[in-house]
C-alpha cells in the first residue's frame, strides 16, 4: 500500500505526517509540484516476463502517458533481490540528485521509495504496484527499494540519453533510511 512520510530534515526520526491515504498523498506531493497517481490496470505482467513484453503490454497506456508529457522514450527498470548488480543499483539511486528533466516512473509490480528533499522538508513516497510519480526536474530526491529489491517499473524519459544524474554530493540519504 502506497504511503507518504513527511520530515523536517533535522528530525529523521519523527514524521510530520505518515498517511496512506491516496489523495492526501497526492496532495501534500501536488504542493511540491510532485505527481502522484494512483492508477488501475488490466495488465498482469508474468514476473519473469521480459523487458520487451512489458513495453509492448504497456504500449497503450506509455504512448498516452508520453503524449501528456512529451517524453520521448521509455524503458523498464526491473530489479530482484538476486539481480548481479542489486547491491550497486541501490548505491547509486541512493545518493541525493536532480535531473534536468522530470523523472517519470510507473510501478508494474513491487514497490520502492522516493525520497524528496525540497526546503527543509523530506517527502518519502512509498510507491506500490499502480502508482505513477512525476518528480520535476531540479528537485533533489534519491531512490530506494531496499536492501532487497523486488519492483519493476517503467521510465519515461524526455532527453534521450535516459537516466542522468546530477549528484549533490549532500549524504543527507543516510540520516533518512527508509521503513
Amino acid at each position: 500500500m502506497s504511503s507518504l512520510r513527511i520530515y523536517d530534515d533535522n528530525a529523521p526520526g519523527a514524521p510530520m505526517l505518515d498517511t496512506k491515504n491516496p489523495t492526501i498523498i497526492a496532495e501534500q506531493l501536488d504542493a511540491i509540484g510532485v505527481r502522484f497517481e494512483r492508477r488501475d490496470s488490466p495488465v498482469i505482467i508474468a514476473a519473469d516476463a521480459r523487458a520487451d513484453a512489458i513495453l509492448e503490454a504497456y504500449r497503450p497506456y506509455l504512448d498516452k502517458l508520453m503524449g501528456e508529457t512529451g517524453a520521448g522514450s521509455a524503458d523498464v527498470i526491473k530489479m530482484t533481490p538476486d539481480h548481479p548488480q542489486a547491491a550497486a543499483l541501490r548505491a547509486k539511486f541512493l545518493n541525493e540528485h536532480s535531473h534536468t528533466e522530470d523523472e517519470i516512473r510507473f510501478f508494474v509490480s513491487g514497490a520502492g521509495h522516493f525520497v524528496m528533499h525540497t526546503g527543509d522538508r523530506i517527502y518519502d513516497a512509498l510507491c506500490t504496484k499502480g502508482d505513477l510519480i512525476s518528480v520535476p526536474a531540479n528537485i533533489k530526491h534519491w531512490f530506494d527499494a531496499g536492501e532487497t529489491p523486488d519492483f519493476i517499473a517503467l521510465r519515461i524519459f524526455t532527453d534521450q540519453s535516459g537516466w542522468v544524474a546530477h549528484f549533490t554530493g549532500d549524504a543527507i540519504s543516510a540520516r533518512f533510511p527508509v521503513t
